[in-house]
C-alpha cells in the first residue's frame, strides 16, 4: 500500500511517499480503507517532535510509528480478533490520535474509537470533525448568552467550530490570529477580531470570562489580566514549560475567582458521535480550505505548521 512515512522527527522534508506492506489488524482492531483524513496541528507536533510532550508520547529520539494522520474516514475493510458489530464496507470515522496512520491508503484503527459516519456527511466533512470539533464542543462548554470568550488561534478548524458555537449560544467572541484571517474571522461572525502580530490581547484594557488557547505561549499572570473575575482560561496545546507554568502558577489566581488550566477533551467514540450529530443537524460546518493527495501530505503539513490554513485541510488517499 501507499503511505506518507518518517523515519526522523524534523520539517515536511522528512516526508516521503513508500510502498509498506498491507497491515493486519491485531485483536480489538479494525482495518479501513482510508477515504480521507484531516491535518491537525496534532500531525505537525508528531512530524517535529515539538512540543516536547510529542516526544513523550511519540518516542523520544524518533517517531515509535511511521505514519501520520488521526482524523479518519474510511470503509472497513477486515476485523481483528474479538470485534464483532461492523461489516465489510461500513463506513467509520474516529479520532485515532494515539494510533495515527491515516496518511495511508490502508490502516489498522482501534474498533471502541471509531463510529458509524452519518449518510448526511460527506468524506471530507466527517474527517474534519473528530479532533477539532471535540475541542470545539469541550471548549465551549457551559456558554451563556452574553458571555464574552476570546479564541486564541481561531482560524483553525477547531477556533473556527468553537466560534460557530460560541455565537449560537448568544456569546460575545473575540477571535485572535494573524492578518491574513482577520477579515474571513469578522465575515464567520466574529465580534472583534485581534491580528495577535500587531495586538497582545492580554496587553489591552479588555477582560473576558472565558478565553479558550489553541497554543499558549504567555505565563499565568498575563492571562490573568486578560480574565474577569471568575473567568475561565484553558489551553488546549503549548510547550510543556509554559503548560506546567499555567497549571502551577495559575493556582495562586483563583483567590481572585479566576481559573487557569488545560482543556480536558474526553477523547473517543461517543465524543466523536456527538461531534458528527452536530455537523448533522447543523451546529457546527468545518471549513474545508483544500484537498490533498497523498504526495501533498508535507505541504499540508507545512501550511498547518505555519497557521496559513484557514480552517481545515484534508488529505484523501484516492486522489
Amino acid at each position: 500500500m501507499k503511505a506518507v512515512v518518517q523515519d526522523r522527527y524534523g520539517g515536511p522534508e522528512v516526508l516521503r511517499l513508500s510502498d509498506l506492506p498491507v497491515p493486519e489488524p491485531d485483536k480489538g482492531e479494525i482495518r479501513v480503507r482510508v477515504l480521507a483524513c484531516a491535518v491537525n496541528l496534532s500531525d505537525w507536533e508528531y512530524l517535529t517532535g515539538s512540543p516536547f510532550y510529542a516526544r513523550m508520547v511519540g518516542g523520544l529520539l524518533r517517531p515509535k510509528r511511521a505514519v501520520l494522520g488521526s482524523d479518519i474516514v474510511g470503509l472497513v475493510d477486515a476485523l481483528g480478533p474479538g470485534v464483532t458489530g461492523f461489516t465489510d464496507g461500513q463506513r467509520v470515522m474516529g479520532d485515532l490520535v494515539m494510533q495515527r496512520g491515516g496518511f495511508a491508503e490502508l490502516a489498522c484503527v482501534r474498533a471502541d474509537h471509531v463510529v458509524p459516519v452519518p449518510g448526511a456527511l460527506s468524506d471530507e466533512t466527517a474527517a474534519c470533525l473528530p479532533q477539532a470539533g471535540g475541542i470545539a464542543v469541550a471548549g465551549t462548554e457551559g456558554l451563556r448568552a452574553g458571555d464574552r470568550l476570546l479564541i486564541n488561534g481561531a482560524g483553525g478548524g477547531s477556533g473556527t467550530m468553537a466560534l460557530q458555537l460560541a455565537k449560537a449560544a448568544g456569546a460575545h467572541v473575540t477571535a485572535v490570529d494573524n492578518a491574513g484571517k482577520t477579515g474571513w474571522l469578522r465575515d464567520l461572525g466574529a465580534d472583534e477580531v485581534i491580528d495577535y502580530r500587531e495586538r497582545d490581547f492580554t496587553e489591552t484594557d479588555e477582560t473576558w470570562n472565558r478565553i479558550l488557547d489553541m497554543v499558549a505561549t504567555r505565563g499565568p499572570s498575563r492571562i490573568a489580566r486578560a480574565l474577569a473575575s471568575g473567568g475561565v482560561y484553558r489551553a488546549v496545546g503549548g510547550e510543556v514549560s509554559v503548560l506546567l507554568r499555567l497549571i502551577l502558577g495559575g493556582l495562586r489566581f483563583r483567590f481572585q475567582k479566576k481559573s487557569i488550566g488545560l482543556l480536558m477533551v474526553p477523547s473517543g467514540a461517543e465524543l466523536t458521535a456527538r461531534v458528527a450529530q452536530m455537523a448533522v443537524g447543523g451546529r457546527i460546518t468545518p471549513h474545508l480550505d483544500g484537498v490533498f493527495p497523498l504526495e501533498g501530505v508535507p505541504e499540508a503539513l507545512a501550511r498547518t505548521g505555519q497557521g496559513e490554513v484557514k480552517g481545515k485541510l484534508v488529505i484523501r488517499p484516492d486522489l
